[in-house]
């Protein structure tokens, strides 16, 4: 997104003491109006669950004129980006749209902190990264780097690595953002060899041809490979993947008249582990040939910083805790978390609540509802159609 530039108005003249008031007047156009904005998106982007005034905004950002504040919140909330309230204060809260379009404003590449520095808030983080879909991945902490720097670099050294953790917790998302040339196979139990190595189908007039797989895709053009959910999928299967694993990069298409296919260089494996999900099996032979085992859990901060509320994260982070007990059988993580934020911006808190605790596993129900009413008290009900 281009960092606008907010229309000042010239009408009036700012007061002595602007950042006091809450209903603030304009100040002269400035070269710097375009800097302003960002620091405005960004503060606001900082604190989602704030519906904040625009005098507290001056001061925390250290403008000098709430005229100039005001009219860039105008800006901001004419473009979506904001919701205005006037109650009878004028104050304005970021919208989903503005979060995803502050990421936009932020540093290309992680800045170098100064010695001593804590890291923390903004400074430094790289910007969020588009995946296919469109949606944003907001880059983690990995090693010395960030995630998707880093799975760049161990491709790079054929590092390969194992992704596990509960569903939802942002593992394709990841490596999506790091890998734009991804082919992916989503594992079930009902995977078969074909799936990998491809498959004979028929042809117009008659007759067949053999389609390859995206396996052997992946090394003739260099490419990475996601094999997702890889521990729902049959071991005897999974052996095709062991000769492009463990350094041969060869493997022979029997179905095919035991066709051989070289790995080139590009050539990357990546598989995703599901350990809590019915029938996930981690064998030897499998966890042996990834170097890396990377767990991945929930960005609570992130769930924030995206607009969930404060109680509905806290909730999130007991249930999980409780999970990890053995105290219930599901817990939302990041996608849940940002389906609700979807759900009440377009239904609103009440509907949004009922529906997460809706979602979740009969057998887990009455837990995910007894913390979500516990931590926002709103008595909750999963969602439902009511009397016309």
């Amino acid at each position: 997104m281009t960092t606008p530039t907010p229309p000042v108005s010239q009408a009036g003249a700012p007061q002595n003491n602007p950042a006091a008031t809450d209903t603030p007047t304009a100040e002269p156009a400035s070269g710097r109006s375009g800097y302003l904005y960002r620091k405005v998106a960004l503060h606001l982007a900082d604190h989602p669950d704030q519906i904040l005034k625009v005098g507290e905004i001056t001061r925390a950002i250290g403008a000098p004129s709430s005229g100039a504040v005001f009219e860039a919140l105008k800006k901001m909330a004419t473009a979506g980006h904001a919701t205005h309230h006037r109650d009878p204060h004028h104050r304005f809260q970021i919208t989903q749209a503005g979060i995803d379009a502050a990421g936009t404003l932020l540093p290309a590449a992680p800045r170098t902190r100064p010695s001593g520095s804590s890291g923390g808030g903004r400074q430094g983080r790289p910007a969020p990264v588009p995946r296919p879909n469109g949606t944003l991945y907001h880059p983690r902490r990995l090693g010395k780097g960030w995630d998707v720097e880093e799975l760049r670099r161990l491709r790079t050294q054929q590092v390969p690595v194992l992704l596990y953790g509960p569903p939802g917790t942002g593992k394709t998302a990841m490596v999506e953002a790091a890998f734009p040339d991804l082919l992916t196979v989503a594992g079930t139990g009902d995977t078969v060899v074909d799936d990998f190595l491809g498959s004979y189908n028929p042809i117009p007039g008659g007759g067949y041809e053999f389609v390859h797989g995206p396996l052997v895709t992946a090394m003739r053009e260099g490419q990475v490979l996601l094999v997702d959910d890889a521990t729902l999928i049959p071991p005897r299967v999974l052996a095709v993947l062991y000769p492009a694993l463990d350094g041969r990069g060869v493997i022979t298409i029997p179905a095919n008249g035991n066709e051989t296919v070289e790995a080139v260089d590009g050539f990357y494996i990546v598989a995703g582990h599901n350990p809590g999900v019915h029938g996930a099996v981690l064998t030897e032979a499998l966890a042996s040939r990834f170097t890396v085992h990377l767990h991945v859990t929930t960005d609570w901060d992130l769930a924030r910083q995206l607009g969930v509320p404060k109680t509905v994260v806290n909730a999130a982070i007991d249930l999980n805790a409780d999970l990890a007990a053995g105290k219930t059988v599901w817990a939302p993580q990041l996608r849940e978390l940002l389906g609700f934020a979807k759900v009440r911006d377009h239904l609103g808190m009440t509907a949004a609540l009922a529906n997460l605790a809706g979602i979740a596993p009969e057998d887990a129900r009455d837990d995910v509802t007894a913390a979500l009413s516990r931590h926002t008290g709103t008595p909750i009900t999963a969602l439902a159609l009511g009397k016309r």
